[in-house]
Formats: structure tokens, C-alpha cells, sequence
């Protein structure tokens, strides 16, 4: 386990973060974080609320330019991009705050996520692309509500279909921002299985949630932000054990 600032390069993982800073005005939501994911691996990024971590995903992804530090992708320097260049890349994400079309059913809210983007109507979409739609419901565990309308679903579904519309671009690598939140125990689990399977064929995983206990059970490795600096890294169970990651979430509680 370290908490030390390490120095990172193009070629330390398939997504490498290294000095990442943002500032908004005089505030710093994230300052010098540096990190690596590797190929295939699950990593999850934890930390109190505003501790940085959707703002270091918003500038990974393009939504934020980054004040300074430095993003590459599969060796590519990536830090600026627009969202759809990164996409276009194979890197992709889920947002927080998903909204899918309340007047379009699931399979159709998918099906607009596969479309050109000269298209506004599901009026010019082809067969395949339904039948490429409904794979990827299936696959996320959507199959029997393709018919569903988004507001009729449960709360675990509206999730689900967020990471449906993230896969719809392949990507090679999926940012999700907090997947587990306000699911119950059982549903945590089954969306951690979900993420499990997508790392099964091939999708690098990069995870950040408050649902620590659940993220923690998930990932391969684990960085702690705190105030938009790193605290420390480690194995899941180092962090579990770790007093200051302790103190920063629970006053000393176990995490």
C-alpha cells in the first residue's frame, strides 16, 4: 500500500492518470492525483462525498478540461478531448445523473445510443440495429423489459440501462460513476456480477461509488481520494484494515 505521489507514463497502463489537477474559480476539486489502470483489471477510486472523484472522471472523459496533469489512453495522450473523441477511442462511462428518453421504451433508448449521429429519430434505424439493441439489453440484464418504459422500471433497471447505452459505443475500457448507488444488498451484488462478466470479455473496468463495502468486494485494487488528493492505494483488504481511510469515511469505523 502507498500513499506517495507517483510519477506515471504513457505506457503504465491502458488508462494512465498522471498529475491530474482542477480547479473551478479558488476552488481545487482535484489536485495532482496520479494513477494507472491496467489492462483488464478492476479499480475502483472511493472517497467521501466531494472528495473529487466524478471531477477526475469528467476530465478523464473530456466533459472538463483539466487545469493541468496529463491523460493518456491505450499510449495516446488523450487530456482535453472532447467526450466523443474519447469515446471514439473505446473509452466510455456512465453518468450519475442518467436520464434515458421517458417517452421511448428501453430497447429504443439503446437503439438511439447505437445511432449515427446525423440521426434524431428511431424513423432511420435498421433492423440490425434493433437486434443489436436487444443484445445489449440482454446482456445487461434487461431482456424481459424491452418493451418497458424507463420510468416504469425499478431503480437497479434505469442503472442497467445506463451501462447498456455505454456499451453501445464498444468500448474497450467503461468508467462507471456510482453503479451501486441506492441499491439494496442483493442488487448490489448482482450488478457487481454484471461488471464481473463485462471484465470476463474483455472491458477494463474503472468503478467509483460510495457503497464502499460493495466496491471494495468487486475490485482487484483500490485508490482513496480525500479533499482531490490521493490518500493511499492498495488491495481491498489493505484499504479495509487502512486507519486513515478509516478515519476519512467513518470516524474510525471499519470500512
Amino acid at each position: 500500500m502507498s500513499s506517495e505521489t507517483a510519477s506515471y507514463s504513457a505506457g503504465d497502463g491502458k488508462l494512465v492518470v498522471d498529475g491530474l489537477t482542477k480547479r473551478f474559480g479558488g476552488l481545487t476539486a482535484v489536485d495532482d492525483f496520479s494513477f494507472a489502470v491496467s489492462e483488464g483489471e478492476i479499480l475502483a477510486i472511493i472517497g467521501p462525498n466531494g472528495a473529487g472523484k466524478s471531477t477526475t472522471f469528467n476530465c478523464v472523459t473530456g466533459r472538463y478540461r483539466p487545469t493541468s496533469g496529463t491523460v493518456w489512453f491505450n499510449g495516446e495522450d488523450i487530456t482535453g478531448e472532447p467526450m466523443y473523441a474519447v469515446v471514439n477511442r473505446g473509452l466510455a462511462r456512465t453518468f450519475q445523473s442518467f436520464r434515458p428518453l421517458q417517452d421511448r421504451n428501453v430497447v429504443q433508448n439503446v437503439m438511439l445510443a447505437l445511432a449515427p449521429n446525423r440521426i434524431f429519430s428511431l424513423a432511420g434505424l435498421t433492423a440490425k440495429t434493433h437486434d443489436r439493441a436487444v443484445e445489449l439489453c440482454e446482456r445487461v440484464g434487461l431482456g424481459g423489459d424491452l418493451e418497458t418504459l424507463p420510468g416504469e422500471l425499478p431503480h437497479a433497471g434505469i442503472l442497467r440501462l445506463g451501462v447498456a447505452r455505454a456499451l453501445a459505443s464498444e468500448p474497450e475500457m467503461l468508467l462507471l460513476d456510482e453503479p451501486f448507488a441506492g441499491l439494496a444488498s442483493e442488487e448490489v451484488d448482482e450488478l457487481a456480477s454484471l461488471f464481473e462478466s463485462l471484465r470476463r470479455n474483455g472491458i477494463t473496468l474503472a468503478v467509483i461509488d460510495h457503497n464502499v463495502r460493495g466496491l471494495l468486494s468487486l475490485a482487484d485494487r483500490v485508490v482513496v481520494l480525500n479533499f482531490g488528493s490521493k490518500l493511499t492505494e492498495g488491495s481491498p483488504d489493505e484499504i479495509r484494515t487502512d486507519p486513515d481511510v478509516r478515519r476519512a469515511y467513518l470516524g474510525g469505523e471499519s470500512v
